[in-house]
């Protein structure tokens, strides 16, 4: 189970860099996008956020994501089919993302869930989940119907780059209700409705997100709360952001890609920390997701593209051509290079007495998120800018 930004709302386009020699990439894996967007029904839609193997003895992962459109992966494919210039399929995506917030079968508060169906949009928005023929009953996933305060971002994010600034504030006066901790927001919700667990951990990742999208917005206390919380994750000795914090408020001292990056997109970091996160990160032809991973994760090496063509480094290169030889027969990026990558984190806690907590980990499967990330570095849009 996996737990786990057009032009006219501020997302920065370098005119000179942009339609580089890249652009073909860009456009082959934008064609793939839309090209999985073409076979659905017209209007609002979600994108499946991974191509599982659907052989007749799928292994748990398959199982559990065979129908999944995790929110921060469309919000982020629509954000990558603006710097293209589609603004039309983006506006699908962000339209059924609009109809998610308003009609979900339990919650009218504002929140997205983490995931929903893939396919066209429904009212109510159905939720992700698999049929378990051994209990013979529609199973969940807790982590897919929960809330966290980076996926909402992200979809505030591509809300605001096609005006649909209802929606939003919507998501971000939730936020500000239910998430907000005395120095930034806290992770989110976990399980199931109508208790579920409140995420009193805090990531440096997510607080980005929200530090920017907030501003996107001109929510500018909410975001200041956000980017405090941030700039008090950097850890002066290493020269590089913390994780976050755990439940009890202790630093959370992994360096995961994504917090030790994204500050640096975000205006927040330095060069020199995401440099020194992408040096400490490498792995092969790209970056791991943290300092647990042995192998290549490919979403977390486009977007370190991204950033070292900021800091004109030579890694760039080398990392884009990583991503244009993983990917699959069927246009998207694979996840990972390897078979599969530990990531350091577990999906949520657990939530029955003696059932440990499950690792969330990565699988060579085309998926959606390295995908829009690759489009986005290859253009050099930054959406976190």
């Amino acid at each position: 189970m996996i737990s786990r930004r057009a032009f006219t709302a501020g997302v920065i386009l370098t005119p000179a860099a942009a339609w580089s020699a890249d652009k073909p990439l860009a456009m082959r894996l934008a064609g793939a996008i839309q090209n999985a967007m073409a076979i659905l029904p017209a209007g609002p839609v979600l994108l499946n956020s991974f191509m599982v193997d659907t052989g007749p003895n799928p292994n748990d992962f398959d199982l559990t994501q065979s129908n999944a459109a995790y929110v921060y992966d469309n919000a982020l494919a629509g954000l990558a089919l603006l710097a293209v210039g589609d603004r039309g399929n983006a506006l699908r995506l962000g339209n059924a993302l609009a109809i998610a917030q308003l009609h979900d079968r339990y919650w009218h508060d504002g929140r997205l869930r983490n995931a929903y169906q893939a396919g066209g949009m429904t009212t109510p928005a159905k939720l992700p989940g698999w049929w378990d023929d051994k209990a013979k009953i529609w199973q969940e996933d807790p982590y897919q119907v929960g809330s966290q305060t980076g996926p909402v971002a992200w979809a505030m994010l591509l809300w605001s780059a096609l005006g649909q600034t209802d929606s939003a504030n919507r998501a971000g006066n939730w936020l500000d209700e239910k998430l907000r901790a005395s120095n930034g927001y806290y992770g989110g919700f976990y399980g199931f409705e109508p208790h579920q667990v409140k995420l009193t951990w805090q990531s440096t990742e997510q607080n980005t997100d929200l530090s920017v999208a907030s501003a996107k917005l001109s929510r500018w206390e909410d975001a200041h709360h956000a980017q405090n919380f941030v700039k008090a994750m950097f850890d002066q000795p290493r020269g590089l952001f913390n994780a976050g914090t755990t439940p009890t408020g202790a630093q959370n001292g992994l360096l995961a890609a994504d917090a030790g990056i994204w500050p640096y997109l975000a205006g927040i970091g330095t060069a020199p920390s995401a440099s020194a996160a992408v040096k400490s990160l490498l792995r092969g032809g790209g970056i791991g997701f943290s300092a647990a991973s042995s192998g290549t994760w490919l979403e977390g090496t486009a977007f370190a593209a991204l950033a070292l063509r900021g800091l004109d480094d030579h890694l760039a290169g080398r990392f884009l051509a990583s991503i244009e030889a993983n990917i699959s027969p069927w246009g998207y990026v694979y996840a990972t290079v390897e078979p599969q990558l530990s990531t350091g984190l577990t999906v949520g806690p657990a939530l029955q007495p003696g059932v440990p907590e499950q690792n969330f980990n990565y699988f060579r499967r085309p998926a959606l998120a390295p995908t829009a990330w690759a489009i986005l570095a290859a253009l050099d849009v930054n959406p976190l800018a």
